[in-house]
């Protein structure tokens, strides 16, 4: 079943585009222009991916994506204007998982829809230590004692990828590479926005972590296994 994409933006010529761009790699889309009507249109279509304008007329992108993150860890990508700096670091604190500055190129477009609907392919008994948690990799559950911790797909992604190379210290630059499918140079921000939001789920406490360790100008690692 090919995935499909709901496409929030106001603007009908670029909605049309990404539609045409889409629905050439074999997504089915869906459109909205009116943020008013977003939430109504997320639970009527259910989407696998959404494409969130952050100016619409009725509710703005930053609202929607803070009110579907409520209630669903659906991969959500914003669309930006150059220049909204402010707003993108607002943005992925709310929720989303990865921006593209408009005007998108077509292959750039398919490129981060594609590596976040990406097949996880696991190894059916793959159980990862990090910390104190336990990660059941097929199973998209993180655990500590009997308490289920709750991640977005993407907050899964980067915790798997710390948890499977324990002893390594990961760059920005690789993490993008590797969570977020970048082959050229990014925008740092996301990884250490997605880390923040990591931490107030994963660590007891966020100010003081162990799960998700920060290595001084170098980037991340895994936290010691508590036996």
């Amino acid at each position: 079943m090919n995935a499909r994409v709901l496409v929030v933006d106001d603007d009908a010529a670029l909605a049309e585009m990404i539609g045409i761009v889409l629905q050439s790699e074999g997504f089915e889309t869906e459109f909205c222009s009116n943020g008013s009507k977003a939430l109504e249109a997320f639970h009527s279509v259910q989407p696998d991916l959404v494409l969130l304008d952050l100016m619409l007329p009725g509710m703005d992108g930053i609202e929607i994506c803070r009110r579907i993150r409520i209630e669903s860890g659906v991969p959500i990508i914003m669309l930006t204007a150059k220049g909204e700096t402010t707003d993108v670091v607002e943005g992925l604190e709310a929720g989303a998982d990865d921006y593209i500055t408009k005007p998108a190129k077509p292959t750039e477009l398919v490129a981060r829809v594609r590596a976040r609907l990406r097949n996880r392919e696991t190894d059916g008994a793959e159980r990862l230590l990090i910390g104190d948690l336990v990660v059941d990799v097929p199973g998209h559950r993180v655990s500590r004692g009997e308490e289920i911790i709750g991640l977005t797909p993407l907050e899964f992604d980067l915790l798997v990828a710390l948890a499977r190379k324990p002893w390594q210290v990961f760059s920005r630059e690789v993490l993008l590479e590797q969570v977020w499918g970048y082959r050229h140079q990014a925008d740092t921000r996301l990884v250490n926005v997605h880390v923040q939001r990591l931490r107030a789920k994963v660590e007891r406490d966020p100010e003081n972590p162990h799960v998700v360790v920060t290595v001084r100008g170098v980037g991340y690692r895994a936290g010691t296994p508590v036996q």
